[in-house]
């Protein structure tokens, strides 16, 4: 059975329709791309897979429906979104932005432990965790933001283009800090621009274009699609 399941998603913004019919997989563990030029609705996908947005079409998560969840509860039965822009509250330090993305558990113990183990997966956070977050560089930002969805403890991580904006040195490290998470078991969806990383870490890649799943397969069968090289790799 998979981890989360979609099929025949469906989500319009008043009369304009942003996904058609999209239906993916992602099982425990695996690293999931999803490519596409603007407006494809990735992020769209990404939305309605946390429940910020209503939809059509079935969506699953360890076998039971997401239909009718609030996004609270979504987070609760373990899935975490990290959004496009990351969204931090700018006023906060690090420290509250992280102890934020654990507001619905109560085991302090457990809670220090993933604090602990953000702070290890990106070393740089424990050093400014004092600082206010809006003073911090924008890849520095992207890390909280990662940080505080990991701190929901979550089965599946959505991430929504952690990689825009972000100086090379730093995109590096969050790419690093990617196959590190998974390596560590949690489930990744990722929405992507860059397609190049997405393909190099990735286990399975969606192509999605005007709403639709254009292409889906490996990494490695779809970095040798002739489409995907002309289109997204420029080779």
């Amino acid at each position: 059975m998979p981890l989360l399941e979609v099929s025949d998603l469906r989500v319009s913004y008043g009369k304009a329709l942003a996904i058609e019919s999209v239906s993916i997989k992602v099982d425990k563990g695996e690293l999931i791309g999803v490519l596409g030029p603007n407006g494809a609705g990735k992020t769209t996908l990404l939305k309605a897979i946390s429940r910020s947005i209503p939809s059509q079409g079935t969506l699953t998560f360890k076998g039971q429906s997401l239909d009718g969840v609030a996004p609270y509860d979504v987070v609760a039965r373990g899935i975490c979104h990290c959004p496009e822009g990351r969204k931090l509250f700018s006023e906060l330090s690090v420290l509250k932005n992280l102890q934020l993305g654990a507001y619905l558990r109560k085991n302090n113990a457990e809670i220090n432990a993933d604090l602990e183990r953000v702070f290890t997966l990106f070393p740089v956070l424990r050093e400014r965790q004092w600082q206010q977050s809006s003073t911090l560089s924008g890849g520095e930002q992207q890390m909280v933001a990662i940080g505080r969805a990991l701190m929901g403890r979550p089965e599946l991580l959505l991430l929504d283009e952690p990689s825009v904006g972000i100086a090379p040195r730093l995109k590096g490290l969050i790419f690093d800090a990617i196959q590190q998470i998974r390596k560590d078991g949690t489930a990744i969806l990722i929405v992507e621009q860059d397609a190049t990383s997405t393909l190099r870490i990735t286990d399975r890649v969606y192509v999605l274009e005007h709403g639709r799943t254009i292409r889906e397969g490996t990494a490695k069968d779809l970095a040798g699609d002739e489409y995907i090289r002309q289109v997204y790799l420029g080779v």
